[in-house]
């Protein structure tokens, strides 16, 4: 049986590269992460999984927070990559919450082009945090010119627009730098957003932050999601690493989707500019939250009847049968399939986890009012939060959506059999 679950995920494996990534010749001055790097290992039979983290506390936390979570889980990643999604900043951003952050690595000659193109649309600089690391970094980890975490002033051409409109922009600068970046392999763009830094790269996650010197008294949030990735993938390539994020919105993902390429399709064909990158099969999880939320109009508590909805005899018994009927059809073909943990982020600062319809994948939610966190494992909650009343942490089941509101006061679950909370 182990030999047949490695053989289809190796075919699953070898499948979704195929139809993803078309490698080419590297150049000099190239940043290290654009490009497939192949691992000789075998799947690690036991531990084959990431590790995930997030946390939302009342009072911001240092980043050192979840990165130490994640190294008491390290276990389960091998350092081939970590991400870090940072929100509701504290810190110098906390009287800069509606100024986009730009994230992300350069080389010198990269920060030149930004620069230009930036001005050029408009955007000036209203305040930068300074990242500097040694000359040599640890064992594993790749050495950059510039890691950048920059926040702009709007153009004042951009006075007067509407939110949805100022919120399109954002999204489209962001992938204009992608492909900027993409062409000439000196810059990595992760995020472009109001109160939002994300981090990535390749190495071992606590190495990683002491490197970047993660436990500065400026970089601070209240929300922070982190990933240790486990390179099942044979590949390395930043824009696939843990959390994605779109317009607010961010998830992360323990697991397989083997559902990918239909889901894919059928997300680029919404005609949505931020529909788009999936260097990683997970990176959908993102845009179907967004399409559930933003386009079909529906809360948190339907994200599940989209993914993973319910059997026919359970809809047809279920208070919101006829909706539930009509989500199945019309969106059968954004259901996922394999194994898969999820954990989330809502534009209001929610927190949320779900799993797949089997539970195929470890996942727990515990804290305290003011502090709620969650993990792949016990030992994560243990290592962020030790004096909360462990009789009292969650571990979401198939039918379950695991919530912590913006007010951090209570896990609330919401089963696929309840009623959906639709608008009047």
């Amino acid at each position: 049986m182990t030999v047949l679950r490695q053989c289809c995920c190796l075919w699953h494996n070898y499948c979704f590269y195929k139809n993803t990534f078309k490698p080419r010749k590297t150049k000099k001055n190239v940043l290290r992460g654009f490009d497939i790097i192949l691992f000789p290992h075998v799947l690690q039979e036991k531990n084959s999984m990431c590790r995930l983290f997030a946390i939302t506390s009342d009072e911001p936390l240092s980043p050192m927070v979840a990165f130490e979570a994640l190294d008491v889980m390290r276990e389960g990643h091998d350092g081939s990559g970590v991400g870090l999604f940072l929100r509701d900043l504290g810190g110098p951003f906390e009287d800069m919450k509606d100024a986009p952050i730009l994230s992300g690595i350069f080389t010198e000659n990269g920060l030149k082009r930004l620069d230009t193109f930036m001005m050029n649309l408009g955007f000036m600089t209203k305040y930068k945090l300074p990242i500097k690391v040694s000359k040599t970094p640890p064992s594993g980890v790749p050495k950059r010119d510039i890691y950048l975490i920059r926040a702009y002033e709007y153009p004042e051409e951009w006075d007067g627009l509407s939110q949805p409109e100022l919120y399109d922009r954002l999204v489209n600068i962001r992938l204009q730098l992608r492909e900027m970046g993409k062409a000439e392999g000196d810059m990595m763009v992760f995020s472009f957003w109001p109160d939002v830094i994300m981090i990535k790269e390749i190495g071992e996650p606590l190495k990683v932050a002491q490197h970047l010197k993660l436990d500065r008294k400026d970089i601070t949030a209240r929300v922070m999601m982190a990933q240790g990735r486990q390179n099942t993938n044979y590949a390395i390539n930043l824009y696939a690493c843990h959390p994605f994020f779109l317009q607010g919105f961010s998830t992360m993902t323990n697991g397989e989707n083997t559902a990918f390429i239909p889901i894919r399709d059928y997300l680029q064909s919404r005609g949505i500019p931020g529909y788009t990158g999936y260097q990683s099969d997970s990176e959908v999880f993102t845009h179907i939250l967004h399409y559930t939320l933003e386009r079909l109009g529906l809360g948190i508590e339907a994200y599940k009847h989209i993914i993973t909805p319910l059997q026919d005899e359970d809809i047809a018994v279920h208070p919101n049968a006829g909706l539930l009927q009509h989500l199945k059809q019309s969106c059968r073909r954004l259901i996922i399939d394999g194994p898969n943990c999820v954990i989330g982020c809502l534009p209001d600062h929610s927190l949320f986890m779900v799993q797949d319809r089997k539970k195929l994948r470890p996942g727990v939610v515990g804290g305290r009012p003011g502090r709620y966190a969650f993990s792949s494992e016990i030992c994560g909650l243990d290592a962020a939060i030790p004096d909360r009343d462990k009789t009292l942490d969650f571990q979401p089941m198939h039918l379950d959506t695991a919530i912590v509101g913006p007010n951090r006061q209570e896990v609330a679950v919401c089963r696929q059999t309840s009623p959906l909370p639709l608008p009047r």
